[in-house]
């Protein structure tokens, strides 16, 4: 080899640089690619992708064959080096020493540290590329590899390491789905965006949480006149409405709006006639996922389930239009006669219902009120003050300053929320 022309040795030289940069290349691609966009690409058909895939299924295969390459070129440059060195300067050592490191910085900068920071910004087109080359050479080089992968093993065996085979199929936690959402922004559309964080969110939300209150249905008494029970389903402002005997806690069916009045023909309506169309009530125990519960409407065919605590009383109601409002954001109207839960004031305050829920307070007011207590605004405040306040007294929780304007039958009914601004004219309730 020494008798070989200069420049020749330096052509040969470049070439060793560059084919090891193609290693380092092919490393780090292959472990910075996105692995579901390949499995994607690979169902699309295409074949670099299915190659990738592959190689990719078999980690300490392709690993094998790429450090095998990488090494052996690195190997090969420093030695040519040695061998332009010995023959420019004979045996001088200085000469030596000055050449190992300038393979060293032409190794880390053409053949390590550059491509690899090529392969991280566009490690997909450089991979998808490399394994039409990786692919054959693994074939190739199986022996060698498998010879070597035996010391690993056994290495790994004294280690007590067992690595998975094919990482390609890695688990990944809802949190992390919800950051790949989140930092998708760009490609997904705004309101595809909140849907898909929201069906993230209905693991963590319970019927409790959407609950209509028992105070708030409007229900039918079988023990009441004739007349009234025919006024009021001519009048109701709901398709399925709960039916109740003796007690308002003693519900015995639902009824369906719109048959009864199409059974009835434009005739009287009756609590018989109530009793031969209505439904068998749905219960629902509290505390039960709004994912589990969408499930179970699915199954059973339901649309309306009745909330029950661990004592079988009767707390409320959950639609299912409820749990899709959840995941769309809201879409029904609302009845005339039915009043907001909240009302806008001139000077930026907000007058509100204490039955509101806390979750559509935060939703609709950009309110921050912690939910993982009380499920509304009066239970937060009952919460607070571990006792039922009188009106006109002041709080503050969750840094939102309020103040309670009316109380009946042991409840917050109306309360008001100042606006940030209007911060110091209410005191905090522990001043």
């Amino acid at each position: 080899m020494e008798d070989l022309p200069l420049y020749v040795l330096l052509m040969v030289l470049a070439v060793l640089l560059i084919l090891s940069g193609f290693f380092s290349l092919s490393e780090t691609s292959m472990m910075a690619i996105n692995r579901y966009r390949l499995r994607h690409l690979a169902k699309q058909g295409h074949r670099g992708a299915r190659l990738t895939v592959k190689l990719l299924n078999n980690t300490d295969r392709l690993l094998g064959v790429i450090l095998l390459g990488n090494n052996l070129l690195n190997t090969a440059s420093a030695t040519l080096v040695a061998v332009i060195v010995a023959t420019l300067f004979t045996h001088d050592d200085f000469a030596l020493f000055l050449g190992t490191i300038a393979v060293t910085f032409a190794i880390l900068v053409f053949s390590e540290i550059t491509p690899k920071v090529i392969a991280a910004a566009y490690p997909e087109r450089i991979a998808l590329t490399a394994s039409y080359v990786l692919t054959p050479l693994l074939v190739i080089c199986y022996p060698v590899v498998w010879f070597i992968n035996l010391f690993v093993r056994g290495l790994l065996v004294l280690l007590r390491l067992k690595p998975q085979q094919g990482e390609l199929q890695q688990k990944i936690s809802t949190e992390e789905l919800r950051t790949l959402v989140l930092e998708g922004g760009h490609f997904i559309q705004n309101k595809h965006q909140s849907i898909l964080l929201n069906l993230f969110d209905l693991e963590k939300i319970t019927v409790d949480d959407v609950i209509v209150p028992r105070n708030q249905i409007e229900a039918i008494n079988l023990d009441a006149d004739d007349d009234v029970i025919h006024a009021q389903l001519l009048t109701c402002h709901h398709t399925r409405l709960p039916v109740y005997r003796e007690r308002t806690d003693n519900i015995v069916g639902i009824v369906h709006v719109r048959k009864v009045l199409n059974q009835m023909q434009g005739g009287k309506i009756t609590a018989a006639s109530l009793e031969r169309v209505m439904r068998k009530p749905y219960f629902i125990p509290s505390g039960t996922s709004l994912f589990s519960q969408l499930q179970l409407f699915q199954e059973n065919r339901k649309r309306v389930g009745l909330v029950v605590d661990e004592y079988g009383e009767w707390l409320g109601l959950v639609t299912l239009e409820d749990i899709i409002e959840e995941i769309i954001g809201e879409f029904t109207t609302q009845a005339p006669t039915q009043p907001s839960s909240f009302i806008r004031e001139s000077d930026g305050s907000v007058i509100v219902e204490g039955s509101a829920l806390l979750r559509e307070l935060n939703r609709k007011l950009d309110f921050q009120f912690p939910l993982d207590g009380p499920k509304t605004l009066n239970g937060l405040i009952l919460e607070y003050f571990e006792d039922i306040p009188e009106a006109g007294t002041g709080l503050n929780i969750a840094g939102y300053p309020m103040e309670i304007l009316q109380t009946k039958h042991r409840i917050v009914k109306t309360v008001k929320i100042f606006s940030t601004a209007l911060n110091t004219k209410v005191k905090s309730a522990g001043e």
